[in-house]
């Protein structure tokens, strides 16, 4: 019997209840079916659809460029291959910040071509406007504060944030406007460990960090690079848990190695 079988959908309701329990949420991105369906089978609660797919699928240095046909095309892909998971898809960078009305139509594309399950958005209450706009629709919204990298070109610098008193007060001040506007959950990236902490223990929502320290409710990483398949990036708080990429590159060169010798196919793989 499958885990999908046994085992009931993950929802926004259900991350709330996680919460609620102490039961700590476990999240990671994928771009494509084949390892969305992989995620999927091993148990993970959400997927997340990142438009960190600029870097790792599509070899930007930014999120800056990905567009919202591109992000629906994942999302699409990740979705067919999803029974159990909660499916976020990032709302890429120029489709929410300006008017509330285009970050609204941003969101129905991504719900009705995509079918995925929430979106998420980078900010606090500079985009309170367009959060409110897609939950009147009834579209479940996921904030992100902290390191927000679609804004990568006004801090000019990948370091960690609100490390400062005043950037510590705004980012506290901007997760309680995301919840009380009505956010299912909160991903904070890149800050100290104990202003992360503060923020979950305030909150009622479920709060994800990725390089904030383990007082959250949850932690995400990109697939790459906690697989090792990605291998130029490695801040402090990536664990490695896999050498994918070694692996592959084993298997390539074993490949080449055999066709080049006519050792591969060998009788037996033919016709």
């Amino acid at each position: 019997m499958s885990t999908q079988s046994t085992v009931r959908a993950v929802t926004t309701h259900r991350l709330l209840e996680m919460k609620q329990r102490g039961e700590k949420i476990s999240m990671l991105t994928a771009y494509d079916y084949s390892m969305a369906r992989i995620l999927d089978a091993a148990g993970i609660d959400v997927i997340l659809v990142g438009d960190s797919a600029a870097n790792v699928m599509a070899g930007y240095e930014t999120t800056v460029p990905m567009t919202l046909d591109n992000m629906i095309y994942h999302g699409r892909a990740v979705v067919r291959a999803v029974e159990r998971a909660l499916v976020v898809v990032d709302l890429p960078f120029g489709t929410y910040q300006g008017d509330s009305k285009q970050a609204l139509a941003s969101a129905i594309r991504i719900m009705k071509e995509t079918e995925a399950d929430s979106v998420k958005l980078e900010g606090g209450v500079e985009i309170i406007e367009s959060v409110e706009r897609i939950l009147c629709a009834g579209i479940p919204v996921m904030g992100h504060l902290g390191l927000t990298p679609q804004s990568i070109h006004k801090f000019g610098t990948y370091t960690v944030r609100a490390k400062e008193e005043a950037e510590a007060a705004k980012l506290i001040a901007d997760a309680h406007a995301l919840q009380e506007a009505g956010c299912f959950a909160l991903v904070l990236e890149k800050i100290p460990a104990v202003l992360a902490k503060r923020v979950a223990s305030e909150l009622t929502i479920p709060v994800i960090g990725i390089g904030a320290g383990g007082g959250v409710d949850g932690q995400v990483l990109v697939i790459h690079d906690m697989l090792g398949i990605n291998q130029e990036f490695s801040p402090r708080f990536l664990r490695r848990y896999a050498s994918v990429g070694e692996v592959m590159d084993g298997a390539f060169r074993s490949y080449i190695a055999d066709v080049k010798s006519g050792d591969f196919p060998n009788e037996k793989e033919q016709y």
